[in-house]
């Protein structure tokens, strides 16, 4: 019977298989070494993005929070004014109050039959008394009024504070959970900053948007008042994205669509949100240069439509006010103030 037997490798096969060998350890070192390197750079960014988008939010709602309490504020302004009016009343119906009553005690406080018993023309008597009972009656009543209006506003202005101690909680909690989302920005910022220089300057030319250098939309035709906004929005291009700012030399989001219009005579409220129902909303297909757009289901974001497929926005920390294309993030609405 012959035997088998493991033939041993020629001088060729032996060299052949040392190439194929490091081959192989070559290639199972770049399989290993790409996604190691790929992976963080990739999590950065998707990072970062979401800590923007984190920011936004955090910063409508500080918005909301704050215009909220200063309309409350204005509210117990106004109410404190009113008592004070009515408490100035009631102080002078009570001089007069006294002062009658002092009279009647210097008269010696006699029994009305008793004094006109006495008196040296009853009939002169009798129309004072009379004169006297209706102005008495009529202030006492007023009294009662003005009393009960007090009481009314009091609790007026005891719910006004209340609802404004709420609200300054509110925005204390809102603060805290934007300095929270500051110190993940920086960390991602320092992340970033870790990035080959290369892939950094790529990051935040395609951050958000995708977007290469864009032109100046300056064909792009408004009038009226959108023409005035979009002309501020315009003069803003380059200064830096600031928390809760609204001009003139940083914004927020919502902050420069506020100013932009502001320039225009035309008041809009606070926040993206609100901004959202500030006008008449139009297709996106029919945006004219002024437009509004918010962005995102929950309206977090919001640009000045400019023409030419493009918005004016301030996009985040550390991004000045620039240009955009309108398709960056998916459009919530577009409103025509």
């Amino acid at each position: 019977m012959g035997s088998h037997r493991r033939l041993a490798p020629s001088g060729f096969d032996r060299g052949a298989l040392c190439v194929l060998s490091a081959a192989a350890a070559a290639l199972g070192a770049v399989s290993a070494t790409v996604p190691a390197t790929a992976a963080p750079h990739e999590d950065t960014r998707t990072e970062v993005d979401r800590l923007y988008e984190a920011a936004e939010k955090a910063t409508e709602a500080f918005n909301e929070a704050g215009e909220r309490a200063g309309v409350l504020r204005r509210q117990v302004g106004d109410a404190q004014d009113r008592i004070a009016r009515k408490q100035e009343r009631i102080n002078g119906l009570r001089e007069q109050l006294g002062a009658l009553a002092g009279a009647q005690y210097r008269s010696g406080g006699l029994d009305p039959s008793l004094a006109l018993l006495f008196s040296d023309d009853p009939a002169d008597y009798l129309d004072k008394a009379s004169v006297l009972d209706r102005i008495t009656t009529h202030q006492a009543g007023e009294l009662r009024d003005l009393q009960e209006a007090l009481r009314e506003l009091a609790q007026e202005r005891a719910e006004a504070t209340r609802k404004l101690g709420e609200l300054v909680r509110s925005r204390e909690a809102v603060e805290k959970h934007k300095r929270t989302v500051e110190q993940k920005l920086a960390k991602a910022r320092r992340l970033l900053n870790s990035l080959p220089s290369a892939e950094r300057a790529a990051y935040d030319r395609a951050s958000r948007s995708g977007r290469s250098d864009l032109p100046d939309p300056g064909g792009a035709v408004a009038s009226g008042r959108a023409a005035a906004a979009l002309a501020a929005a315009r003069s803003a291009l380059g200064r830096p994205y600031v928390w809760g700012a609204n001009g003139p030399t940083g914004f927020d989001c919502s902050g420069l669509m506020q100013w932009s219009y502001a320039q225009a005579g035309v008041s809009l409220p606070r926040t993206s949100q609100a901004q959202a129902h500030a006008g008449r909303r139009v297709p996106l297909s029919q945006a004219r240069p002024g437009d509004i757009v918010t962005y995102r289901s929950d309206a977090s974001h919001v640009g000045m439509y400019a023409g030419n497929g493009q918005v004016i926005h301030a996009p985040y920390p550390g991004a000045p006010v620039r240009y955009d294309p309108v398709g960056m993030m998916p459009v919530s609405s577009v409103t025509r103030p």
